[in-house]
């Protein structure tokens, strides 16, 4: 009888000792999502503002706001940043700060460009050096990757390879010849878009090609 009451009691307590770490767990999911809408939400909004600088502000502290609040295994693998990576936040953050110097609109619409480039140099390293990006990640759900996975991933990161490329040299045609308007759409909603179309196209193909294939291989 005494168990069970000690039982009873214990209960709320666990709960309450719960509690704090579950809401901090929430909070800091919800502000981890919030910073990777603001990046497309400001350069979306970005057209609005007669004043680039102030922009440019808000893309330095979204950059290292990114960096300070990942948790998580996906942000543990992305914090051990090679001297590539390091180059690649360093690029940004220069740009970011070039547009808070010299409060330089042509230099606001090229930053998407740049930061396809940074994605592009970022993942065309791993291919050289192995493992492919892709796997990275692949490797944080699933460490016993199959020979035949690796290969998908690495193709599937080569895929990713020529989507930066291509977006950030079309990226870069906006800002030098379209408005201001126009440019604001295309990088703040329509690349993000056809991201999300290369994203659902991967899984289709993995899910109705590469998976039965596997299957079929281990069959026989």
């Amino acid at each position: 009888m005494c168990a069970a009451r000690s039982r009873t009691q214990a209960a709320p307590q666990q709960a309450a000792d719960a509690s704090p770490g579950t809401g901090r767990r929430l909070g800091k999911t919800v502000v981890q999502v919030l910073l990777k809408l603001a990046y497309p939400a400001l350069i979306l909004c970005a057209w609005r503002w007669d004043t680039p600088r102030y922009v440019g502000c808000m893309l330095f502290a979204i950059l290292w706001l990114q960096r300070w609040a990942g948790s998580g295994p996906v942000a543990t693998s992305l914090r051990r940043l090679s001297t590539i990576d390091w180059s690649v936040v360093g690029l940004l953050s220069c740009a970011s700060a070039a547009i808070v110097l010299t409060n330089s609109e042509l230099l606001l619409r090229l930053y998407p460009s740049l930061v396809n480039l940074g994605l592009l140099i970022a993942f065309g390293a791993t291919l050289v050096r192995g493992p492919s990006m892709i796997e990275k990640f692949a490797r944080l759900g699933n460490p016993d990757l199959a020979p035949g996975a690796v290969r998908h991933t690495r193709r599937v990161t080569q895929v990713w390879c020529g989507f930066f490329a291509l977006n950030g040299v079309f990226s870069a045609y906006t800002a030098l010849s379209w408005s201001r308007a126009n440019w604001s759409l295309y990088n703040g909603a329509i690349a993000y878009g056809l991201i999300g179309v290369l994203l659902a196209a991967e899984v289709v193909w993995r899910y109705l090609v590469v998976l039965p294939r596997a299957a079929r291989s281990e069959a026989a």
